[in-house]
């Protein structure tokens, strides 16, 4: 796929197959993701993929509670979804790959969200589908957060990205025209 495609077509997918995504391929997008540019050429990513179902749904339920506590905070619509019993924060999707580093430089974060969209741009030449999952932040911050992945004291989630094989084709979001600056 060529790179423009990728970036033009690439979706944040909220609805998944049930089938599972292959060891082969998740490292495939590891692969990816590591050749992202980072400050300092430090590579500060670590990454933890969890495809046991009753993990994902464990975690999800957990961060849904922990987004709940905040409930006043949030937008309507947030609370809204948050407060919907069905609503499932990872999609029901068969894999999460969170990103996370060991806060080395203060650049920890720019460069784990570079890794994190070259593996998304990766997942969709290879026709699977992602999305970030901002809901899940809070709780992976907590003290249980870090205990279920085995983070130390040091060490932080930045991209929780879920990934699976769409149920369907995600249409293009309108973009805004970009606001640029010349100074020539």
């Amino acid at each position: 796929m060529e790179v423009f495609d990728a970036i033009r077509g690439r979706r944040s997918v909220r609805a998944f197959k049930s089938e599972p995504v292959s060891r082969e391929l998740l490292s495939r997008l590891v692969d990816a993701a590591i050749l992202a540019p980072s400050a300092v050429n430090e590579q500060p990513w670590h990454f933890t993929i969890v495809t046991d179902r009753a993990t994902l749904d464990m975690i999800a339920a957990k961060a849904k509670a922990c987004m709940l506590e905040d409930v006043a905070e949030q937008p309507d619509h947030f609370r809204q979804t948050l407060s919907d019993p069905e609503f499932h924060i990872f999609y029901h999707a068969p894999a999460l790959v969170l990103i996370s580093a060991m806060p080395a430089t203060r650049w920890v974060t720019e460069d784990c969200a570079m890794a994190a969209e070259n593996l998304m741009l990766a997942a969709h030449a290879l026709g699977l589908g992602t999305c970030w999952i901002g809901f899940a932040q809070r709780w992976l911050e907590t003290d249980e957060g870090r205990q279920t992945f085995g983070f130390s004291t040091d060490e932080q989630a930045i991209a929780p990205i879920i990934v699976g094989h769409p149920k369907e084709a995600v249409g293009a979001v309108s973009r805004r025209k970009p606001q640029v600056r010349w100074k020539d």
